[in-house]
């Protein structure tokens, strides 16, 4: 199974979409709240080269946010990612 990494805050709404299909998929994972952890903005940054939340990590390989992990799922590439299939 893939680590999986959700750099996220509490009120976002694709947050909590990407949350959900993850849930959805069985699938664990570690959320990072920049609400409770502002000082991990700069490595999701430094990371992503993004500002907005979700930022979503399969192992080392950068997804992006909840639309670009759908846009995956859609192509048929997200569960073999994750390590489903």
């Amino acid at each position: 199974m893939s680590t999986v990494v959700v750099y996220s805050s509490s009120h976002c709404p694709y947050c909590m979409r990407a949350r959900a299909l993850l849930d959805k998929k069985g699938v664990a994972y570690s959320e990072i709240n920049l609400d409770s952890q502002p000082e991990k903005r700069s490595e999701m940054e430094s990371l992503s080269g993004r500002t907005s939340v979700p930022q979503i990590f399969i192992d080392d390989f950068h997804v992006g946010g909840f639309d670009d992990m759908v846009e995956l799922d859609m192509d048929g590439g997200l569960d073999s990612k994750l390590g489903l299939a």
